[in-house]
């Protein structure tokens, strides 16, 4: 494989929920998470879901009839100001678990609306 061939980046991650979840969705991925909601090309739009971007980390939320919260898969997000961080989320009413089993790094999980486990962490100064 040559240099110019190859994996570059993730462009998004594609997590899922149920039906009629974009409300709370939104207000979380927005209100909680500061970022913002971006427009879904229309024939995906027809789907239901939303999509958000914060620089260059996106994450889709698609409807799955069925919706069942996976229990161990996650985005990783990489965040500034880890501690700041999570007191913004804490003051949405989002409930904080620290976890201290990753060497170099703070980190903490939370759920989203759906139920959907999404992982915090900064390396460490």
């Amino acid at each position: 494989m040559t240099a110019s061939v190859g994996l570059a980046a993730v462009d998004h991650v594609q997590l899922a929920a149920p039906p009629g979840s974009e409300d709370a969705l939104r207000a979380f991925y927005t209100g909680a998470l500061g970022m913002t909601e971006i427009p879904k090309p229309p024939v995906l739009a027809a789907r239901g879901g939303c999509w958000f971007a914060a620089g260059p980390v996106q994450l889709h939320l698609g409807i799955e009839q069925d919706f069942r919260p996976a229990k161990k898969a996650h985005p990783g997000l990489r965040v500034t100001g880890i501690v700041e961080y999570a007191a913004r989320l804490g003051a949405h009413g989002v409930e904080i678990t620290w976890d201290g089993d990753l060497p170099g790094h703070r980190r903490f999980y939370a759920q989203d609306p759906a139920g959907n486990r999404l992982e915090f962490l900064e390396p460490d100064a």
